[in-house]
């Protein structure tokens, strides 16, 4: 029997021949991460079982950036638990807050050249399976786990079964990854591929940028899958060729999947027929088409996050707001993803669109998505956010209503102040 992609990935950092589904593996890894909320525990457990030395150095990333910049004590002083550890390992890749490179951990560990295809990473923070848009299998794990494989480099894995996602098709105005990805939670539920695989093939896949790939597997797990992975073409080669050191020019030649790989289910998706997406509270898969519900007032919108954070995204956003003003008494916060996302913004006048049109512009922080700071909801209040969760009290009070759509949708929202389409302002 043939082998998925992620299967293919499993087997060889097991280091052996084929694995099927439901087959139990213990398998070496490339890399490791860990942000300010999930390592600080991991680091507890490490040192109570007396690991003393990392596996690897060069092989573990720190972020801190869930409450940083800090926003109290509590989270100064998770910060500096992760400070500390991560000089006293000597880690390569710890990043500080306004340092070159930092921001939000999973905009920041492919735009800095930490991910190559083939690649088998983990992470204490479930949005790890974003890394599957460079064809490497990528999944997030617990803090015992992490600090279990900070030092011996190696974790388990019970084989998942795969979905085959065949895209066809061009994506329509105004519509990108992001609808892509609600459209398919939409399509088969918050549970559709619980611990699964999706792996997405199929034409339609080159009409996607890597920035709509990143969006698309960075949610995987908002419908219950293990990974998301997209096979490797020239777009990611061109991706990764400037910002993996040494430069990338050509994918590992045993990458791609078996013609006679088994798939639990085949989904097929005609990109040019998606509208843009709108998901109600309180679940990913609450999905309506822009267009089809009646009016909803907002009070405000966020535009950023692991999500939806990237330099791409900033632009959509800036091409919407420009020459506009949010509407009044609407709050509108834009998140740029990194550090570099942010200086290119600058460079390219987009912080000077947000500002002129009435929006604050934050450091590179997850904050508001999580309803840590930056833009928590009060009990009442409604939200259009890019980010990737919308349950019960994600951003704030238990009563308040997050709606997840994509950038241009929130950004003609804030403008309308309902959620609505950039056709109505454009």
């Amino acid at each position: 029997m043939g082998m998925t992609m992620t299967q293919k990935i499993l087997a060889r950092h097991a280091k052996i021949d084929s694995c099927a589904p439901g087959d139990l593996i213990e398998a070496s890894l490339d890399m490791l991460l860990g942000n300010d909320i999930t390592t600080p525990p991991a680091i507890d457990i490490f040192e109570k079982n007396g690991f003393g030395r990392v596996f690897d150095a060069d092989r573990i990333a720190l972020v801190p950036d869930h409450f940083a910049p800090n926003k109290d004590i509590k989270s100064a002083t998770q910060c500096q638990k992760m400070r500390a550890f991560a000089r006293k390992q000597n880690l390569k890749y710890y990043y500080e807050q306004g340092q070159e490179g930092m921001g939000v951990e999973h905009v920041i560990l492919p735009e800095n050249g930490l991910i190559r295809p083939g690649e088998l990473i983990i992470g204490a923070d479930s949005h790890t399976c974003t890394y599957g848009a460079l064809g490497a299998f990528s999944t997030g794990v617990g803090s015992t786990d992490l600090a279990c494989a900070m030092a011996t480099g190696q974790t388990w894995f019970r084989v998942p079964e795969a979905i085959r996602v065949e895209l066809t098709g061009k994506l329509g105005k105004y519509c990108s990854g992001k609808d892509v990805i609600l459209y398919l939670i939409g399509r088969i539920g918050v549970d559709g591929a619980l611990y699964r695989s999706l792996e997405f093939t199929g034409a339609g896949v080159a009409e996607l940028s890597m920035a709509d790939r990143l969006t698309i597997c960075n949610m995987a797990i908002e419908c219950g899958a293990k990974n998301g992975i997209f096979p490797v073409d020239e777009a990611t080669i061109v991706y990764l060729r400037d910002r993996v050191e040494g430069g990338y020019t050509k994918a590992p030649d045993w990458l791609y999947p078996d013609e006679d790989a088994s798939y639990a289910s085949i989904i097929q998706i005609d990109l040019s027929e998606i509208q843009p997406q709108v998901a109600f509270p309180h679940l990913p898969s609450n999905t309506k088409a822009i267009g089809t519900f009646e009016k909803i007032t907002i009070d405000q919108v966020v535009i950023g996050s692991c999500t939806n954070g990237r330099i791409e995204d900033m632009r959509r956003a800036a091409a919407v707001l420009q020459g506009r003003h949010v509407a009044e008494g609407i709050r509108a916060v834009i998140l740029p993803g990194s550090q570099r996302v942010y200086k290119q913004s600058l460079q390219e006048g987009l912080l000077e669109i947000f500002v002129d049109a009435g929006c604050v512009v934050s450091a590179p922080t997850c904050g508001p998505c999580l309803g840590g700071y930056m833009g928590v909801l009060a009990e009442g209040e409604r939200c259009v956010s890019t980010t990737n969760r919308n349950f019960v009290g994600r951003m704030g009070h238990k009563g308040s209503e997050v709606y997840l759509a994509g950038v241009e949708i929130a950004a003609a929202s804030a403008v309308l102040g309902y959620i609505g389409s950039p056709e109505e302002i454009l």
